[in-house]
């Protein structure tokens, strides 16, 4: 049992203070307001839900800063996306957990308490299966254990090369399973898992349309009937002219029409939509997962956020390719894509009333969502994902309760994070990880030689 005394708290219900939370197993077993402080209570200034990091590719955070350089021509996405195959072909197992772990332990000093990985590199170069076909997934999994965080694994089904069943290119190819290769993996990784705290999760992706058909969706839809699905959605133009050429529809129409999307799943990007199809993804009760920081970085285009939220949609936020793992900057960078796109101010919100706070608490809500967490809220039954910031820092200090999400939001950065608890270990205290030295350690050796410097 822990218990957590915080000045003022943002509860599910409002704001409130001198809040008393009892932890017991990882949850919040008790909740009282305006009491004092007690002795061997851990006190903090303010409390708020920790947000869970829905979308990452862990191994990519080695690459951050690497892909910056202009080469002949225009770059996009797709140029990105072949240095990423060429830099991920050359990763052992042992530099796969080490990058992971170093990117586990920024998240959670940037205030996040649960990632939701999706993992797609499997196999050995070349794309010969390990001895374990789910050694890659057991290595995430000791990277979750090292540094406590909260993990949603979502093994990666990735098939084909491109729209249409196109063969694997060389650089996919430590990516590829069939359907049958794909279940051995994951009846492997559920089990590994066991594990793992109680609160780890194992769902599935189906990589994208491009990377799967239709049969081999409808099979996995049948053969996996629980826990959450992620997938990208029309990330990007070409992507969506792609999928319209080979199935007669744009991608999110297409899975809106042919696959029983709710609760369960969250689409990754859903970038370019047309209102109709805003409209009917927020109807379905899917969560969308957006990486402001990553679509801004790989020019894929901002998400319809005024729409999608009149209409109560579902969302959270992600740092997927890890270039700049800051919690503050994903929402800051979400609200500021809408304002550049509509020359507005104070666009991505459902009504009138603070922005970051309806931010903060949706991407809170929405994560937890898509991650399969009861999370997202601070009351009593809900895991113990808190994250404590101090708000006498100067970014902070001159803001009321009122305010104080819209300085997070806007005007902070990930600095103010004092201590985060995931499911309620205590896993950042005094606004650094408790196994920070040894993580950056291994991670610093592991690119050493991966980068054979």
């Amino acid at each position: 049992m822990a218990v957590i005394h915080a000045r003022q708290a943002r509860l599910a219900d409002g704001w409130a203070v001198n809040v008393r939370l009892t932890v017991n197993a990882g949850t919040i077993s008790g909740l009282e307001t305006d009491v004092p402080p007690q002795a061997g209570d851990t006190r903090v200034d303010t409390l708020l839900p920790s947000l869970g990091n829905l979308h990452s590719h862990a191994f990519q955070r080695a690459m951050a800063g690497m892909t910056e350089f202009r080469q002949a021509g225009r770059d996009s996405f797709w140029t990105w996306r072949d240095l990423m195959y060429r830099f991920m072909d050359r990763m052992t197992p042992d530099q796969i957990e080490a990058i992971a772990a170093q990117v586990y332990v920024e998240m959670l000093e940037a205030g996040y308490a649960s990632v939701g990985e999706f993992h797609y590199v499997h196999h050995q170069p070349g794309g010969a299966p390990y001895d374990n076909i789910a050694e890659l997934s057991e290595r995430i999994f000791a990277a979750a254990a090292q540094t406590g965080i909260g993990l949603t694994h979502l093994p990666v089904l990735y098939t084909y090369g491109g729209a249409g069943q196109a063969e694997l290119t060389a650089g996919q190819r430590r990516f590829g399973n069939d359907i049958d290769s794909f279940a051995r993996l994951t009846d492997s990784a559920a089990s590994a898992l066991r594990d793992l705290p109680p609160d780890a999760r194992i769902g599935f992706a189906p990589h994208s349309l491009r990377a799967t058909c239709p049969e081999d969706l409808s099979r996995m839809m049948t053969t996996h009937g629980q826990g959450p699905i992620h997938i990208h959605i029309a990330e990007q133009p070409q992507e969506v002219r792609d999928i319209e050429a080979w199935l007669g529809a744009t991608p999110v129409a297409w899975l809106l029409d042919n696959q029983p999307v709710d609760g369960r799943w969250c689409l990754i990007h859903a970038t370019h939509m047309t209102q109709a199809e805003t409209r009917a993804m927020a109807g379905a009760g899917a969560v969308a997962g957006l990486c402001p920081i990553t679509e801004a970085n790989l020019g894929d285009g901002p998400f319809n956020g005024p729409d999608y939220a009149a209409a109560g949609g579902r969302f959270g936020i992600g740092s997927d390719s890890n270039v700049n793992v800051s919690l503050t900057e994903e929402l800051r960078t979400l609200e500021y894509s809408q304002r550049l796109r509509d020359t507005s101010r104070n666009v991505m919100t459902s009504g009138a009333g603070s922005v970051g706070d309806f931010l903060y608490t949706a991407a809170a809500r929405g994560g937890a969502q898509a991650l399969d967490r009861d999370a997202g809220e601070i009351r009593t039954g809900k895991l113990a994902d808190l994250v404590a910031i101090d708000s006498q820092m100067p970014a902070l200090c001159a803001l009321s309760q009122d305010n104080l999400l819209d300085g997070l939001a806007f005007a902070a950065k990930d600095n103010v994070v004092t201590d985060v608890w995931s499911a309620g270990r205590h896993v950042v205290s005094g606004g650094r990880h408790v196994n920070r030295s040894t993580t950056f350690s291994n991670y610093r050796s592991a690119i050493r030689h991966l980068l054979d410097i």
